[in-house]
């Protein structure tokens, strides 16, 4: 069984209750020059089974909420694990810390940071080398490469023990044989790599550097503005919140966070992190490959074509097709929340929804 909530779709829709935690003002689909038809349309598929086990879908135009929709029993306060869309709201947590002073800036060494982790295995001297942007943007030496069951540093390893932290910098320093470019032969000097013990790490030098613990670090810089509450963290066993994935958030705080970047870190009149850092993280600092397009600072850059047009967008992602797809030139932030955990090409379903569905809608004339 699911539940239906259509906010300002008034189709056989029940009003979405309006959370005083999470401020959005709303609006017809046909008042932010969207489809309310489509929508319908939009939902139709998905109660059908056509995307698999979609659990949320929500769209907000101009700011405005225009389309809200659950197909779960949890509805608008479940909060669900949206796997590694968590890493981005890492990102915006180095970019409060930077903010605040206690990280100079992007290009800070991690290891005085994290040195109560170590002393570390396979001692080199480009691992001291390693910044604070290097874990950002998914390109550190470390060789640790989630895509690749073989690699030390792939994610699954690193849940097997007990110190995360000393796990990523316990590796080696990744090779690059014949066939794999080096870094400054790749496009803007960096080899990517995705490394969920990266940003794991990351959360740790965030927590070392404010001498906050990361949940709390980010409910006072983050959440607490945003209007987001009841944030659920997955920790390490060593107690660390885990900046990698796992964090369990509403739909409506995915949204606001999406409505965060669209904004350039603004959010009710509030800076909430500096503007400059907002579109550093959106802007293409690594290239990941041609079918994925580059990437930003924990969050992907990609391109959907809509009605056959081409529309740059950053997206936070996680495992399932968990997607946050904010498109700039549209004015729109789409969420889509998912189960489809075992299912194949989750993220193609997850982005054929949004392309052809939620952002066909808009009118963009």
């Amino acid at each position: 069984m699911y539940r239906l909530v259509i906010t300002a779709c008034a189709l056989l829709a029940v009003a979405a209750p309006v959370s005083a935690q999470t401020p959005w003002r709303t609006g017809s689909p046909e008042s932010q020059g969207a489809s309310a038809e489509r929508l319908v349309a939009m939902d139709a598929a998905v109660r059908a089974g056509t995307f698999q086990k979609i659990t949320s879908v929500l769209i907000a135009r101009h700011g405005r909420l225009v389309h809200e929709t659950y197909f779960d029993e949890g509805g608008a306060e479940a909060r669900r694990n949206t796997r590694s869309a968590t890493k981005t709201v890492t990102a915006m947590l180095v970019g409060a810390a930077i903010a605040e002073g206690d990280i100079a800036t992007v290009d800070a060494p991690v290891m005085p940071f994290i040195a109560s982790y170590g002393p570390f295995d396979n001692p080199d001297p480009r691992k001291a080398a390693i910044t604070v942007e290097d874990l950002l943007t998914m390109s550190s030496l470390l060789e640790c490469d989630d895509d690749n069951q073989f690699s030390r540093g792939n994610e699954e390893r690193m849940y097997l023990i007990e110190d995360w932290v000393k796990f990523a910098f316990d590796l080696p320093i990744r090779g690059f044989p014949a066939w794999i470019p080096k870094p400054v032969d790749q496009p803007h000097g960096r080899a990517f790599s995705y490394c969920t013990a990266g940003s794991t790490t990351l959360g740790a030098v965030v927590q070392s550097a404010t001498g906050e613990s990361l949940d709390a670090f980010a409910r006072r810089v983050l959440f607490a503005p945003l209007g987001i509450e009841g944030e659920e963290w997955q920790i390490s066993p060593m107690g660390l919140p885990q900046g990698g994935g796992g964090l369990g958030l509403r739909s409506r705080d995915l949204l606001t966070l999406g409505q965060l970047l669209l904004n350039r870190g603004q959010w009710e009149g509030r800076q909430v992190i500096p503007e400059d850092y907002a579109v550093a993280m959106t802007t293409p600092q690594a290239s990941v490959d041609p079918q994925r397009g580059d990437y930003g600072y924990l969050i992907w850059l990609p391109t959907y074509t809509v009605n056959g047009q081409p529309h740059a967008a950053w997206a936070m992602a996680g495992t399932g097709g968990n997607k946050v797809v904010i498109v700039p030139d549209l004015d729109a932030v789409v969420v889509v929340t998912t189960e489809n955990y075992n299912v194949r090409n989750p993220h193609g379903l997850a982005d054929t929804l949004i392309a052809e569905h939620a952002l066909a809608s808009i009118n963009t004339r």
